[in-house]
């Protein structure tokens, strides 16, 4: 592109960017996507090839750096980021590999898919409560869950929060427990100034939109291993060693099972581009995050209605969105308060699913036992939603519209 045809696409792009949200809408997320992000993307289309190469690889290469792992491998979302490393586990070229009916925990709290990956991959998921205080994983409980049995732990980093990194991996070495961390709602996020992700044998992340960066489809998985690098490479692409084995003139060598879980060039120019971004997007975040909370709490109307989740101990959060925690007076009108916020342009969403165990598939698959109970998970069931944190400043007007919607609260008791 000559820089007449350069300039005209960025005016362009301007133009549309400003057609978006008015300050009387609060979405999850407004329009995460910068000109050069969008820039980055035209000038991958434009070129004509838009299949997996050398922006995908070179976009690894420097999301392992940032994070502060050895390798780092991009595939088309979050959850196929869960698939491959369950998959990787149990693979026969794993020489301390999982086997069928081996027990993986998993908090009670999670997505569809950190849960799915285990049981596909033919292990046995057993669920774990988390701690109100922090939405992640109750370590005492964890403890009690604990048996022969037990192989693997997935730990699940709640919006940009997470339990006490140091006390969980203690518990996983002391067990001879595999750790996974499902890292997809806490990019960016450091445990003692470790990134979250790179603690356990596999990480995995995502870029899907609301997240801390975006590629609007895409995801990450990170390790340290070559060995099980290498699995997650042949598995991400049909099994083959295309791009390992360079002694291998044959193009179509496989060597394993696999998938087809590949990115595009495009998705990583546009992730490349937002990841040279995130640390301002994190600075930027916490000023709203902060905002919103110190408004709403200077407000005349305030009478404590919300509790809202601070970051543990020793960690440096990266925030996704802002959960909140109604009073339990509220509990009764949930329902019609997010009804409200919900027509009045609030966009709200659940803490990740709630309690995954009162989702209609747990009864499908006969994955919950009778008189089981997760007493935290419930409660942030009951009592939490979460609202977007923008990467850009909230104006004025925004803020007291969401403020004022927020607290009105208590006309509906």
């Amino acid at each position: 592109m000559n820089s007449i045809e350069k300039n005209f696409l960025k005016k362009l792009i301007e133009k549309n960017k400003n057609e978006f949200y008015s300050d009387r809408e609060y979405p999850l997320i407004d329009n995460p996507f910068e000109t050069s992000d969008l820039m980055s993307g035209i000038n991958v289309l434009l070129k004509g090839k838009i299949t997996m190469s050398k922006i995908t690889n070179n976009f690894e290469k420097k999301f392992a750096k940032y994070v502060g792992s050895k390798y780092a491998l991009m595939v088309n979302s979050g959850s196929s980021a869960n698939l491959l490393s369950f998959f990787a586990l149990i693979n026969p070229k794993n020489k301390k590999r999982l086997k069928k009916n081996d027990e993986c925990l998993i908090p009670a709290l999670c997505w569809s898919t950190s849960l799915w990956p285990i049981i596909q991959a033919g292990l046995k998921p057993k669920f774990v409560d988390v701690d109100v205080k922090t939405m992640n994983v109750n370590l005492e409980d964890l403890k009690k869950k604990i048996n022969k049995k037990t192989k693997a732990f997935l730990a699940v980093h709640i919006l940009g929060n997470s339990t006490n990194m140091q006390e969980l991996i203690e518990i996983c070495n002391k067990k001879k427990i595999t750790l996974v961390e499902d890292t997809c709602e806490s990019l960016g996020s450091k445990f003692k100034q470790k990134s979250l992700g790179t603690f356990g044998r596999f990480g995995t992340y995502s870029f899907y939109p609301s997240h801390q960066i975006t590629s609007g489809e895409g995801g990450m998985v990170v390790c340290n291993s070559k060995d099980d690098y290498e699995i997650l490479h042949s598995l991400r692409a049909h099994g083959w060693d295309r791009g390992l084995n360079k002694k291998n003139n044959k193009s179509f060598n496989f060597i394993n099972s696999g998938f087809n879980l590949r990115p595009l060039d495009l998705t990583a120019a546009i992730g490349l581009s937002q990841l040279q971004k995130l640390e301002k997007f994190k600075r930027q975040r916490i000023l709203n995050r902060n905002r919103i909370i110190q408004s709403l709490k200077k407000s005349k109307e305030w009478k404590n209605q919300f509790t809202f989740i601070d970051p543990i101990k020793y960690l440096k959060p990266s925030w996704f969105g802002l959960p909140i925690l109604l009073n339990k007076k509220f509990i009764k009108i949930k329902k019609i308060f997010l009804k409200r916020l919900n027509q009045t342009k609030i966009e709200t969403r659940p803490i990740i699913s709630g309690n995954f165990l009162n989702q209609p598939c747990i009864k499908l698959y006969g994955l919950k036992k009778k008189n089981e109970r997760f007493i935290g998970s419930q409660e942030i069931e009951d009592r939490g939603f979460f609202i977007g944190l923008p990467t850009k400043k909230i104006s004025k007007q925004k803020l007291n519209f969401l403020v004022k919607n927020l607290l009105k609260i208590d006309s509906l008791v």
